[in-house]
């Protein structure tokens, strides 16, 4: 409902009364929470920024499972309120490699569950969309629940089904944080005392977080849109424009309003080639563009509405639309827009705007608690597609604790606000990022691509030797982290004979280097750069109390003991695998892997821990060199006078020794399945230990390792990978991991689990190997039984030492016996496999304890 009056005091505020915050506050008051305000700086409805100029296109398909998740269920409940116009969507293709791309997400959409994915062939295309000329183009994908969202009719649903009180014209001056609380939130209409806010500003979304002084990296970027004048070809469908927004308060171009509150009568429309987008509004035909140069936008001088303009709308830049200017096109949208629709080329525009919109340097929402500040919450870089799905997440983990949508508790590690790293609030490197998100939007991006700019941020130790070695860098959190090494090329041609050629998608970015370096691992030893893996202390007399709570399996270890676990979330979720290695009787060290393990699992342990317990993350403090292969306890042995024996140093075992001069804290533990160690030392010891180790190793033929051969590896073992194979949405019964769960302890997420575990667990995790090929399987790609998708794959390769093409993958439970016969659909080759039991390697654990 709406309100006048503006409250002193609310239980939650959301700043925000666009697709996302109106999202939220009808999810959080459907779920139960009372006292929630919602403030926009806007007139309501129409209040000025991008959920207001945008056209409402919905495409669902992505090779994301949130981001599908969350536009299918977006696009059901505003079906259900009667504001999405489900007219079925159609992407075309003007090149061979776009009809690559297209059947890809045919199989993303069924790994997904979207409802009958098609591709379509040039006739049929345009027997949908008799605009298009079919000589241009080779093909279509078409998905039947597709559709356009009308933004203000959807906000005013949202304000008139909540219970929210919502006010317009209401601008934010400040955040008031103490403590490290949110407090209240100050406006040009008086302070507002509040328990919980929502940051959804989207484009202010920076500035929203400075008022905190949280650096969020939200980049605002131009794009453009035209309308045709009434279109001949389009008449049949007829036009209410002039009439669509009467009574409302709208700033800047009424027409913008108008003609986005029109309705599509035929399916919406993709060029991904030349990047644009259509749709008829009515008589009239809409085209949107992203073929120009990145325009991007200070994002600290966002601007309010003014009488010739909204906010969130700039003057249309014609020389865009006129001029090739992307660096990935070369035609402009005028001419490729000409060419693919020929009607419209002697019409003139009668409405036409540069919109803004956001991007995260990563390309994905930020949702989420800020760690800077308790009872701060972004939901932001969200857009219409997904802003129904994002909503309820963000509402059932403000109430529940757990972020879930109907379908189930869901992965937040690739969208949580947390996830960014140290830098990426640095406004040259977010904006830059964001640019390149921008321009990447309608591109074919190919796997494991990597960014060329804003390199070198973050370097191990080991990097100058890295370098010397010819290692290949991939960027991950902004580290440099070693994929594999020119200088084990030599060790491709000993190996040829077990590395099956790989080509097509799958080959791309791959070295067969990398699976030599397996093969050499696996029988002699190597050196892998684990410096971005981060280790958390807790420390106090409570903290082992502590770890027992928020751990899964049981956490009382001996000194030197160390213990595989879980963190999981109220709902039985995994939020992370730990080791946890008991230093002393109170010093207790958490390992967990990289990339935004530090900033997600890190703050959640510090976030929970009592004041008697001092938790620190020490992200990059430590580097850590993981020493592996049959030869690593002759070659450790080598460098230190403690007893490396099977004897002496069991296997899940720690121990404080000296790697000549350097002080190291060693674990018997090994991620790829062999006898090994990991070592970790302070970072000023780094390259010492590495020449340390190097020298010790050169005539056992010890070599650098990559991430590309741990992959491999890892996968054969069975080992998980956060974010890749485990996450939120998988429970360790599910996951394969009961041995991490000591139920007769007291821990987070415990209740959960046993209402699961007395539910019947429904749906695990299998590997599956590949019958008759090599080729390796891309993740999320769909997995059949009898023709129709019964999981999809978690993540794939070839497992080198065993001489088969794995994925892992979760399946109903009635599919998961050992035998059991399936398909993977990948790049339109449908292959047989079958059901495997784990681990593929090395069962007996032969080659890890001796």
């Amino acid at each position: 409902m709406s309100a006048s009056q503006l409250p002193s005091r609310a239980r939650t505020v959301i700043i925000g009364a666009g697709a996302v915050g109106c999202s939220v506050a009808y999810h959080l008051t459907e779920l139960g929470a009372e006292d929630v305000t919602v403030i926009d700086q806007g007139p309501l409805p129409v209040t000025g920024g991008s959920s207001v100029h945008a056209p409402g296109i919905m495409f669902q398909t992505s090779p994301s499972k949130i981001q599908t998740k969350t536009a299918h269920y977006t696009s059901r409940l505003l079906s259900d309120a009667g504001v999405y116009d489900e007219v079925g969507g159609i992407e075309v293709a003007r090149s061979d490699a776009r009809m690559d791309f297209l059947q890809r997400r045919v199989e993303n959409a069924t790994a997904y569950g979207l409802p009958d994915p098609q591709l379509l062939s040039p006739e049929e295309v345009t027997e949908h969309i008799p605009l298009v000329d079919a000589d241009e183009i080779l093909g279509g994908y078409y998905s039947p629940t597709d559709g356009r969202v009308d933004g203000i009719a959807a906000l005013q649903w949202y304000m008139e089904e909540s219970d929210a009180d919502f006010y317009g014209h209401t601008e934010v001056t400040d955040l008031e944080v103490s403590g490290g609380e949110i407090r209240a939130v100050e406006t040009d209409r008086g302070r507002i005392e509040c328990d919980r806010c929502v940051m959804a500003t989207n484009n202010w979304g920076y500035q929203t977080g400075q008022l905190a002084g949280v650096d969020l990296p939200i980049a605002p970027v131009e794009h453009q849109y035209v309308v045709t004048e009434p279109m001949d070809e389009l008449a049949e469908f007829g036009s209410s424009v002039g009439d669509n927004t009467t009574g409302l308060d709208v700033p800047g171009d009424r027409s913008i309003a108008e003609y986005m509150s029109e309705g599509p009568t035929l399916p919406v429309g993709r060029d991904q080639d030349h990047s644009l987008y259509f749709r008829n509004h009515g008589d009239a035909l809409g085209m949107g563009s992203y073929n120009h140069e990145t325009l991007s936008v200070d994002p600290g001088a966002m601007g309010t509405n003014s009488e010739e303009r909204q906010a969130s709308v700039r003057g249309f830049t014609e020389e865009h639309w006129t001029t090739p200017t992307h660096r990935g096109r070369d035609k402009s949208a005028k001419q490729a827009f000409d060419e693919l629709l020929p009607a419209t080329v002697d019409y003139e525009y009668e409405a036409t705007e540069n919109g803004i919109f956001v991007f995260t340097p990563d390309g994905m929402p930020a949702v989420g608690p800020t760690a800077e500040v308790d009872g701060l919450w972004s939901a932001l870089a969200i857009w219409w597609t997904h802003s129904g799905g994002y909503g309820r997440i963000v509402a059932e983990w403000m109430e529940n604790g757990v972020p879930r949508l109907p379908s189930g508790d869901v992965d937040t590690g690739g969208i949580h606000v947390r996830r960014f790293s140290p830098h990426a609030g640095e406004k040259e490197y977010f904006v830059d990022r964001g640019a390149k998100r921008y321009e990447q939007v309608y591109s074919i991006v190919e796997p494991r691509w990597q960014p060329d700019d804003h390199r070198g941020l973050r370097t191990s130790p080991f990097h100058g030797r890295q370098q010397e070695l010819g290692a290949e860098f991939y960027q991950s959190g902004g580290w440099e982290t070693p994929q594999w090494y020119e200088s084990n090329a030599d060790l491709v041609e000993a190996y040829e004979d077990r590395i099956p050629e790989q080509d097509g998608w799958q080959a791309i970015n791959r070295s067969p280097i990398e699976a030599a370096e397996h093969l050499h691992t696996r029988e002699q030893v190597s050196m892998f750069d684990m410096t971005t893996f981060s280790s958390i202390m807790v420390e106090g007399a409570e903290a082992g109390e502590y770890l027992q709570r928020m751990c899964s399996n049981d956490i009382d270890i001996d000194v030197g003991q160390v213990r595989y676990s879980l963190l999981l979330n109220e709902g039985g979720g995994i939020l992370a695998d730990v080791t946890v290695v008991r230093l002393d009787d109170d010093e207790y060290m958490v390992t967990t892997g990289g990339g935004n393990s530090p900033q997600i699992h890190g703050s959640w342990l510090r976030d929970h821990a009592p004041e008697t317990v001092s938790v620190t993350i020490e992200e990059g403090a430590k580097s850590t060199i993981g020493l592996w292969g049959p030869n690593a306890r002759l070659l450790l042995q080598r460098c230190t006078d403690a007893d490396v024996t099977n004897e002496g140093f069991p296997y899940f075992r720690a121990k404080r020794i000296y790697v000549g001069e350097v002080p190291v804290v060693a674990l018997r533990v090994s991620y790829v399945g062999e006898l090994g160690w990991e070592l970790w030392a302070p970072v000023e010891y780094g390259q010492r230990l590495w020449d340390t180790l190097w020298e010790a190793g050169r005539d056992l033929d010890v070599r650098p390792m990559g991430g590309g051969a741990l992959s491999s590896m890892r996968l054969e073992k069975g080992y998980r990978l956060w974010g890749n194979d485990i996450d939120t949405d998988a429970n360790p019964f599910e996951a394969g991991l009961p041995f991490a769960v000591d139920m007769d302890t007291d821990f987070v997420g415990k209740a959960a689990l046993e209402q699961a575990r007395a539910d019947g667990i429904d749906n695990r995790i299998v590997p599956i190997t590949l019958d008759d090929s090599t080729d390796i399987m891309l993740s999320g790609r769909p997995v059949l039984k009898d023709g129709a998708a019964i999981g999809y794959v978690q993540a794939g390769n070839y497992g080198y030492s065993i001489g088969e093409s794995i994925a892992y993958t979760y399946v109903p439970d009635e599919h998961a016996e050992h035998g059991t016969s399936v398909e993977v659909l990948c790049e339109g080759e449908t292959y047989d496999a079958t059901v495997r039991e784990e681990p593929l390697f090395d069962p007996g654990r032969d080659k890890l304890i001796r």
